[in-house]
Protein backbone atom coordinates (compact mmCIF):
# COMPACT_ATOMS: atom_id res chain seq x y z
CA UNK A 1 0.00 0.00 0.00
CA UNK A 2 1.02 3.84 -0.82
CA UNK A 3 1.43 6.43 1.65
CA UNK A 4 1.19 10.29 0.21
CA UNK A 5 3.88 12.30 1.14
CA UNK A 6 3.48 15.40 3.82
CA UNK A 7 5.12 18.57 4.06
CA UNK A 8 7.93 18.23 7.42
CA UNK A 9 6.64 17.56 11.02
CA UNK A 10 2.95 16.41 9.81
CA UNK A 11 2.29 12.71 9.17
CA UNK A 12 2.01 11.69 6.11
CA UNK A 13 -1.69 9.24 5.07
CA UNK A 14 -1.81 6.64 3.34
CA UNK A 15 -4.51 6.68 0.51
CA UNK A 16 -6.98 4.83 2.64
CA UNK A 17 -6.82 7.24 4.91
CA UNK A 18 -7.49 9.89 2.51
CA UNK A 19 -10.17 8.01 1.47
CA UNK A 20 -11.43 7.59 4.71
CA UNK A 21 -11.18 11.44 6.07
CA UNK A 22 -12.97 12.35 2.59
CA UNK A 23 -15.45 10.30 3.20
CA UNK A 24 -16.79 11.25 6.62
CA UNK A 25 -16.61 14.96 5.26
CA UNK A 26 -18.66 14.76 2.53
CA UNK A 27 -21.32 12.35 4.81
CA UNK A 28 -20.91 14.62 7.91
CA UNK A 29 -22.16 17.84 5.96
CA UNK A 30 -24.83 15.75 4.09
CA UNK A 31 -25.87 14.06 7.57
CA UNK A 32 -26.39 17.17 9.00
CA UNK A 33 -28.36 18.47 6.59
CA UNK A 34 -30.85 15.63 6.23
CA UNK A 35 -31.01 15.45 9.73
CA UNK A 36 -32.19 18.81 10.02
CA UNK A 37 -34.71 18.71 7.19
CA UNK A 38 -32.46 20.49 4.60
CA UNK A 39 -34.58 19.96 1.26
CA UNK A 40 -30.76 19.83 -1.11
CA UNK A 41 -29.16 16.88 1.75
CA UNK A 42 -32.44 14.72 1.32
CA UNK A 43 -32.57 15.12 -2.25
CA UNK A 44 -29.06 14.14 -2.32
CA UNK A 45 -29.46 11.18 -0.65
CA UNK A 46 -32.55 10.53 -2.79
CA UNK A 47 -29.88 9.96 -5.32
CA UNK A 48 -27.02 8.82 -3.94
CA UNK A 49 -29.32 5.57 -2.66
CA UNK A 50 -30.02 5.01 -6.16
CA UNK A 51 -25.98 4.31 -6.58
CA UNK A 52 -26.51 1.25 -3.78
CA UNK A 53 -24.72 -1.68 -4.79
CA UNK A 54 -23.94 -0.28 -8.47
CA UNK A 55 -20.45 0.37 -9.97
CA UNK A 56 -19.17 3.56 -9.88
CA UNK A 57 -19.73 5.95 -13.04
CA UNK A 58 -22.97 3.85 -13.66
CA UNK A 59 -25.10 6.61 -12.81
CA UNK A 60 -24.22 9.95 -14.43
CA UNK A 61 -26.84 11.52 -12.25
CA UNK A 62 -24.31 11.08 -9.09
CA UNK A 63 -21.37 12.34 -11.68
CA UNK A 64 -21.46 15.76 -10.11
CA UNK A 65 -23.05 14.82 -6.14
CA UNK A 66 -19.50 13.01 -5.07
CA UNK A 67 -16.87 15.30 -5.11
CA UNK A 68 -13.87 13.75 -5.13
CA UNK A 69 -11.47 16.78 -6.67
CA UNK A 70 -9.22 16.31 -3.38
CA UNK A 71 -8.04 13.45 -4.70
CA UNK A 72 -7.63 14.87 -8.09
CA UNK A 73 -5.88 17.94 -6.98
CA UNK A 74 -4.12 17.33 -3.44
CA UNK A 75 -2.56 20.00 -0.88
CA UNK A 76 0.71 20.89 -1.47
CA UNK A 77 3.38 18.56 -0.27
CA UNK A 78 1.44 15.66 -0.54
CA UNK A 79 1.73 13.22 -3.66
CA UNK A 80 -0.57 12.93 -6.12
CA UNK A 81 -1.95 9.56 -6.77
CA UNK A 82 -1.68 7.63 -9.75
CA UNK A 83 -4.28 6.55 -12.43
CA UNK A 84 -5.22 3.18 -10.81
CA UNK A 85 -5.35 4.48 -7.01
CA UNK A 86 -7.51 7.47 -8.33
CA UNK A 87 -9.90 4.81 -9.80
CA UNK A 88 -9.94 2.56 -6.95
CA UNK A 89 -10.40 5.70 -4.25
CA UNK A 90 -13.22 7.07 -6.27
CA UNK A 91 -14.65 2.66 -6.57
CA UNK A 92 -14.27 3.39 -2.26
CA UNK A 93 -15.50 6.70 -1.80
CA UNK A 94 -18.68 5.64 -4.20
CA UNK A 95 -19.45 2.14 -2.52
CA UNK A 96 -19.32 3.76 0.66
CA UNK A 97 -21.45 7.08 0.07
CA UNK A 98 -23.96 5.54 -1.52
CA UNK A 99 -24.12 2.52 1.08
CA UNK A 100 -24.27 5.33 3.64
CA UNK A 101 -27.38 7.06 1.88
CA UNK A 102 -29.61 3.44 2.00
CA UNK A 103 -28.75 3.04 5.76
CA UNK A 104 -29.68 6.78 6.66
CA UNK A 105 -32.99 6.65 4.82
CA UNK A 106 -35.90 7.77 6.84
CA UNK A 107 -33.67 7.28 10.27
CA UNK A 108 -33.77 10.05 12.53
CA UNK A 109 -30.30 9.30 14.07
CA UNK A 110 -26.73 9.91 12.31
CA UNK A 111 -26.46 6.06 10.82
CA UNK A 112 -22.63 7.27 10.30
CA UNK A 113 -20.72 7.46 13.32
CA UNK A 114 -17.07 7.46 13.56
CA UNK A 115 -15.55 4.89 15.83
CA UNK A 116 -13.84 4.58 19.14
CA UNK A 117 -13.04 2.61 21.93
CA UNK A 118 -15.97 3.92 23.66
CA UNK A 119 -18.28 3.35 20.91
CA UNK A 120 -16.90 0.94 17.88
CA UNK A 121 -18.34 0.98 15.14
CA UNK A 122 -16.50 -1.08 12.55
CA UNK A 123 -18.17 -3.17 10.13
CA UNK A 124 -17.71 -6.14 12.42
CA UNK A 125 -18.50 -4.41 15.86
CA UNK A 126 -21.26 -3.17 14.55
CA UNK A 127 -22.65 -6.42 13.06
CA UNK A 128 -22.11 -7.96 16.41
CA UNK A 129 -24.23 -5.30 18.19
CA UNK A 130 -27.14 -7.06 16.30
CA UNK A 131 -26.97 -10.45 18.13
CA UNK A 132 -27.77 -11.47 21.63
CA UNK A 133 -24.58 -10.33 24.04
CA UNK A 134 -24.71 -13.98 25.29
CA UNK A 135 -24.40 -15.54 22.11
CA UNK A 136 -23.32 -15.33 18.00
CA UNK A 137 -26.44 -14.62 15.46
CA UNK A 138 -25.14 -17.80 12.85
CA UNK A 139 -26.81 -16.62 9.98
CA UNK A 140 -25.95 -12.86 11.08
CA UNK A 141 -22.15 -14.59 11.31
CA UNK A 142 -22.18 -15.93 8.21
CA UNK A 143 -23.59 -12.73 6.05
CA UNK A 144 -20.57 -10.69 7.50
CA UNK A 145 -17.86 -14.26 6.08
CA UNK A 146 -19.87 -14.18 2.93
CA UNK A 147 -19.30 -10.20 2.35
CA UNK A 148 -15.69 -10.86 2.84
CA UNK A 149 -15.34 -13.68 0.29
CA UNK A 150 -16.86 -11.42 -2.70
CA UNK A 151 -15.21 -11.72 -5.89
CA UNK A 152 -15.22 -8.18 -6.95
CA UNK A 153 -16.04 -5.01 -5.55
CA UNK A 154 -19.63 -4.69 -6.86
CA UNK A 155 -20.22 -7.77 -5.56
CA UNK A 156 -18.79 -7.11 -1.92
CA UNK A 157 -21.27 -3.89 -2.55
CA UNK A 158 -24.21 -5.89 -3.04
CA UNK A 159 -23.08 -7.93 -0.18
CA UNK A 160 -22.57 -4.93 2.47
CA UNK A 161 -26.21 -4.03 1.05
CA UNK A 162 -27.81 -7.03 2.54
CA UNK A 163 -25.73 -6.42 6.04
CA UNK A 164 -26.53 -2.78 6.06
CA UNK A 165 -30.35 -3.02 5.52
CA UNK A 166 -29.83 -5.44 9.18
CA UNK A 167 -28.36 -1.79 10.56
CA UNK A 168 -30.57 0.28 9.35
CA UNK A 169 -33.28 -1.90 10.38
CA UNK A 170 -31.98 -2.07 14.20
CA UNK A 171 -30.93 1.92 13.99
CA UNK A 172 -27.19 0.82 14.57
CA UNK A 173 -24.16 3.09 13.14
CA UNK A 174 -21.09 2.33 11.36
CA UNK A 175 -18.18 4.35 10.32
CA UNK A 176 -18.63 5.02 6.95
CA UNK A 177 -15.14 6.42 6.85
CA UNK A 178 -13.05 3.81 8.08
CA UNK A 179 -15.36 1.23 5.54
CA UNK A 180 -14.34 3.53 2.40
CA UNK A 181 -10.54 3.28 3.70
CA UNK A 182 -11.47 -0.51 3.67
CA UNK A 183 -12.73 -1.05 0.36
CA UNK A 184 -9.91 0.93 -1.07
CA UNK A 185 -7.80 -1.48 0.60
CA UNK A 186 -9.59 -4.66 -0.33
CA UNK A 187 -8.71 -3.67 -4.19
CA UNK A 188 -5.55 -4.40 -4.15
CA UNK A 189 -3.62 -7.57 -4.00
CA UNK A 190 -3.68 -8.53 -0.51
CA UNK A 191 -6.42 -6.40 0.91
CA UNK A 192 -9.17 -8.81 0.77
CA UNK A 193 -7.63 -11.00 3.62
CA UNK A 194 -6.42 -7.67 5.51
CA UNK A 195 -9.73 -6.03 5.47
CA UNK A 196 -10.86 -9.71 6.41
CA UNK A 197 -8.87 -9.80 9.46
CA UNK A 198 -9.79 -6.28 10.55
CA UNK A 199 -13.47 -7.33 10.36
CA UNK A 200 -12.74 -10.32 12.31
CA UNK A 201 -11.04 -8.35 15.21
CA UNK A 202 -13.58 -5.78 15.64
CA UNK A 203 -16.62 -8.10 15.70
CA UNK A 204 -14.53 -9.88 18.75
CA UNK A 205 -14.29 -6.54 20.62
CA UNK A 206 -18.06 -7.31 21.44
CA UNK A 207 -19.63 -3.70 21.97
CA UNK A 208 -22.20 -3.10 24.41
CA UNK A 209 -25.41 -2.91 23.31
CA UNK A 210 -26.27 0.27 24.80
CA UNK A 211 -23.98 2.55 22.75
CA UNK A 212 -25.79 4.68 20.93
CA UNK A 213 -26.03 6.02 18.08
CA UNK A 214 -25.73 9.52 16.18
CA UNK A 215 -24.34 12.54 14.28
CA UNK A 216 -20.35 12.49 13.25
CA UNK A 217 -19.44 14.93 15.65
CA UNK A 218 -17.17 13.68 17.92
CA UNK A 219 -13.40 14.52 17.54
CA UNK A 220 -11.15 11.88 15.52
CA UNK A 221 -10.46 8.95 17.79
CA UNK A 222 -7.50 6.11 16.92
CA UNK A 223 -9.12 2.77 15.78
CA UNK A 224 -6.88 -0.35 15.78
CA UNK A 225 -8.63 -1.68 13.02
CA UNK A 226 -8.20 0.83 10.27
CA UNK A 227 -6.52 0.18 7.20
Amino acid sequence: MTTASAPPGTKALSVADRVAELTRTLISDWQRGYLDDRPQAVAALARLRRGAGREAGELPDLWNLIDTDTLHAPPDGVRPLGELELERAENAVHAALTLWAYHQQSRRDGMHLRTSQKRPTALGASVRRLMPADGVDEPIRKRLVRAGTAPDLVTLTQRLRDLVSLLRRENTSLDYGLLAGQLYAWQWPDGPARVRRAWGRSFHTVPRRTDQVGADTTSPDTDKDAS
